[in-house]
């Protein structure tokens, strides 16, 4: 081992880094990223640290001190820029002047050596001025720095008066000349750590995911791109940010699936978008029935106009039709008697579908194939991308993939539809996907949610995994939504809307309160849209449209929903309700959320408030404003009364409103 004698400083369990700085920690851009150290160094010498940190490749470096926090803990932070990866040191080093300075101000006060001790502080002043020489471009501040510091030493070399050249030596003035360039000593360092920074929308956003085929409103019996821009407009008045589609390429018609995931289909079933591939195309081309290329880009541009963004679905999968079931046939896997093996998780099969073979000899030419699909949506201006199982590739290949588009595309953001085990859902957000589904959909208690966001938001989860809290997808009807009762789908939404920065839908079946499983116990939808084409009224009754709509604008107003860093759960001594609050960084930015989680019967408490977390002093009194109905409650202190009918909203969103900020 080799053994430098000059690194007297230890630089040791620094965060926050990710698997010892293995992977990337997550931030978005305007974030301030706090970074603690701990310095170690024998003796008594003053120990200093410095963060420094730039945007890679070949960005320039910046330092900031570390501020001393207790028992050798060290604090700094920098803010991180445009959309990129970002790297940091921590550096810690022996500050010789401020340690001479620490004996000298003990000599001064008695009297003691004090020529020798300013003959000493001459030398390193002179040895601070060298530093300063070497300096390139020296800023027109550091010039008279280096002038006022030839003085200083002069006089501190030839004192003409012990106690004037003495108070010299501890002046401000000097300390702060000799901290502007500091003169590194016996110094260690960490190893670079890195920061994976997304813009803003990997953060937080409001997706809503419909099927293209099935848009209200159409003319015929299959919707087309152009007949969904009028749709569109729906959207947006509800507020959503992010306008996700389910897979438009070509279906396969080789063993296509019929309604409900039947085993053959007749020659009016539409068959399952994720079955990717036809003669008219694979993953690049447009479905015939909904239009074509030209229509998607106008699709695209109405989109943007009405300030949503679109996400594209990724399924790395091929049916029977697909061109590159001839084109490459070693890209999948093979009987021995030369059949392609379908997809199957037994007891369920997929025999419309054949999945890829990440293990061919011809693995290269496959990734490389993969990633042109990518490029080619991203060239033409998708920006999104939801990423369909992406548990069964490996997950080298979507560092690869993800890293190699952000380099060419910062802005791309990736969502993973991973619903697997923990650790493997985590490691793919490890490497590189901006945001996760999650097991939201199956935590329905106060105790299951308050457990599973604390993991999200308190451990070091909170470092590298997004959360995308989802209520229902085409694949899951939860049961607790089986019931059909507006309540039970206003919970869940408000829950998803205001506990996560990132929640999506799939409507129109969402806000239409869709709850018939296909049978007792399952999750499948009776007449999926996977499988058929579907006919929607948007003014069926009843519905959650409203209030939709309300939260969605609460959401674009409200900073505090904007984040997931800043969750608190807050007491009561009802069980059924769930009571959390949220802050911005604003100072009067806090809401408070009251949900009640039975939907059928009325339920209510008396509230035990943490009061530092919203900011409000130990006693007095406030305003609550219930964003939802628009009406003000004065409350005083943690203990107040809330009473929630799931014939209403069945929940409170409260901005906590001081009796100035009225």
């Amino acid at each position: 081992m080799a053994v430098d004698s000059k690194e007297r400083v230890l630089v040791l369990n620094v965060s926050p880094a990710v698997d010892c700085g293995r992977f990337p920690i997550k931030r978005v851009s305007g974030d301030r990223v706090t970074v603690e150290a701990d310095l170690i160094a024998d003796g008594h010498d003053v120990v200093r640290g410095r963060l420094r940190w730039r945007k890679m490749p070949r960005g320039p470096w910046n330092d900031a001190p570390l501020v001393p926090l207790a028992n050798d803990r060290y604090s700094g932070e920098f803010e991180v820029g445009s959309p990129g990866v970002y790297e940091y040191v921590v550096e810690g080093y022996i500050d010789g002047f401020a340690s001479w300075r620490q004996r000298f101000d003990k000599k001064r006060e008695l009297n003691q050596d004090l020529p020798r001790e300013l003959a000493h502080c001459a030398q390193l002043v002179g040895d601070r001025r060298s530093l300063y020489k070497k300096r390139r471009g020296l800023p027109r501040t550091l010039v008279g720095d280096l002038s006022r510091l030839d003085e200083i030493q002069a006089l501190l070399a030839s004192p003409a008066d012990v106690s004037e050249s003495a108070a010299v030596a501890a002046s401000d003035e000097l300390m702060a000349l000799m901290d502007r360039v500091p003169g590194p000593r016996f110094a260690g360092k960490s190893a670079a750590l890195r920061v994976q920074v997304d813009r803003v929308r990997a953060l937080t956003g409001a997706w809503y995911e419909f099927f293209p085929r099935s848009c209200p409103g159409r003319s015929g019996d299959y919707g087309t791109l152009k007949e969904c821009e009028t749709f569109l407009n729906y959207v947006a008045d509800l507020g959503f940010d992010v306008v996700y589609l389910p897979p438009i390429h070509p279906i396969g018609t080789q063993h296509r699936k019929g309604a409900n995931n039947r085993i053959s289909a007749g020659p009016d079933d539409p068959g399952s978008p994720w079955a990717i591939g036809s003669g008219a195309g694979g993953h690049t081309a447009i479905d015939p029935h909904l239009g074509t290329l030209d229509d998607f880009d106008h699709f695209h541009h109405r989109v943007r106009d009405l300030g949503m963004e679109l996400a594209m679905d990724v399924t790395l999968q091929c049916s029977p039709d697909h061109p590159w079931v001839q084109e490459h046939p070693s890209w999948f896997s093979h009987f021995p008697d030369g059949s392609i093996q379908y997809a199957e998780n037994p007891p369920k099969k997929y025999e419309d579908v054949y999945p890829l073979n990440f293990e061919t000899e011809d693995w290269a030419a496959l990734w490389e194939g993969l990633w042109k699909v990518i490029l080619f949506w991203a060239e033409r201006g998708v920006r999104i991308f939801r990423v369909d199982n992406p548990h069964t590739k490996p997950i080298p290949f979507w560092e690869w993939l993800i890293a190699r588009t952000q380099a060419q595309y910062p802005d791309a953001i990736f969502l993973s539809e991973a619903f697997t085990r923990p650790k493997l859902m985590y490691a793919l957000s490890k490497a590189g996907f901006s945001q996760s589904y999650t097991y939201f959909a199956w935590r329905n208690s106060p105790g299951d949610l308050r457990t599973y966001l604390m993991e999200l938001t308190g451990t070091e989860v909170k470092e590298f995994f997004r959360p995308n809290f989802w209520p229902n997808t085409p694949d899951i009807l939860a049961d607790y939504l089986q019931t059909g009762k507006p309540a039970a789908f206003a919970i869940r939404f408000v829950l998803a809307a205001t506990l996560a920065a990132s929640y999506g839908i799939y409507g129109p079946a969402f806000e239409l309160l869709e709850h018939v499983p296909i049978a007792p116990g399952s999750e499948e939808y009776d007449h999926s849209e996977k499988y058929e084409v579907r006919t929607w009224d948007l003014h069926q009754t009843p519905n959650i449209q409203d209030l939709i709509r309300k939260v969605n604008r609460i959401r674009h107003h409200e900073t505090a929903l904007q984040n997931n860093s800043s969750l608190v759960f807050h007491q009561i001594d009802n069980p059924q309700l769930l009571v959390y609050s949220k802050r911005g960084p604003e100072p009067s930015s806090a809401l408070l959320m009251v949900v009640n989680m039975d939907q059928t019967f009325t339920q209510a408490g008396w509230t035990a408030l943490d009061l530092q977390a919203l900011g409000l002093p130990p006693e007095g009194a406030y305003w609550v404003h219930d964003l939802l109905t628009d009406v003000r409650y004065h409350w005083s202190g943690p203990y107040n009364y809330v009473e929630l009918h799931p014939q209403g909203y069945n929940a409170h969103i409260f901005r906590i409103e001081t009796e100035e900020g009225i």
